[in-house]
């Protein structure tokens, strides 16, 4: 199996392990730190040329200011809490485009156009129930509230680890400072 990369944004550490112990409630096994999705998979090659482009575009990309909000779900069966930002999508359509990964991956992974800022919560393909998963959400408009805003410095590349079938940390890149 080949290695797999995507690019996500990082909370607050003390946020971080707030969602973390929110889902260990739901979840024993967790695929991946909390996150906020960036860039999917498509076009992140285990040749990894593709992480000079990314440093390329971050060099150039000012830090911002960021927060997430309410719980909402993808279909019935994916529920994340939202993370409107007008910077990201910029951020997002500028590594997208800098890599240009071939239109069906662009598709495939909901990018560009399709693209929904979010941080997941848990998926039903985790083995949750749809009743889980509501009782999830309401549960996080109490436990997971106020919502953070925090500044976005840098953003974090995680790669797959094989054997533990987990995405792990495998290198932040800092936002022009």
């Amino acid at each position: 199996m080949e290695k797999e990369y995507f690019i996500g944004i990082v909370p607050p550490e003390k946020y971080l392990k707030r969602i973390e112990s929110f889902q260990r409630k739901w979840l024993e096994d967790l695929h991946v730190e909390p996150h906020i999705t960036l860039k999917a998979q498509g076009g992140l090659t285990p040749d990894k040329n593709w992480i000079a482009k990314v440093q390329k575009v971050c060099e150039h990309f000012k830090p911002f200011h960021n927060s997430l909000d309410q719980p909402m779900y993808f279909g019935d069966n994916i529920l994340y809490l939202s993370a409107p930002s007008n910077h990201l999508h910029a951020l997002h359509q500028k590594i997208v485009q800098e890599i240009s990964p071939p239109a069906d991956l662009i598709k495939h992974y909901f990018e560009l156009d399709d693209f929904v800022p979010h941080l997941t919560l848990a998926k039903e393909q985790y083995g949750l129930s749809k009743q889980q998963l509501k009782d999830m959400e309401t549960l996080a408009n109490k436990e997971l509230t106020p919502y953070p805003s925090f500044t976005v410095n840098f953003v974090r590349i995680y790669e797959l680890n094989v054997t533990k079938q987990k995405y792990e940390h495998f290198l932040d890149i800092p936002l022009d400072s």
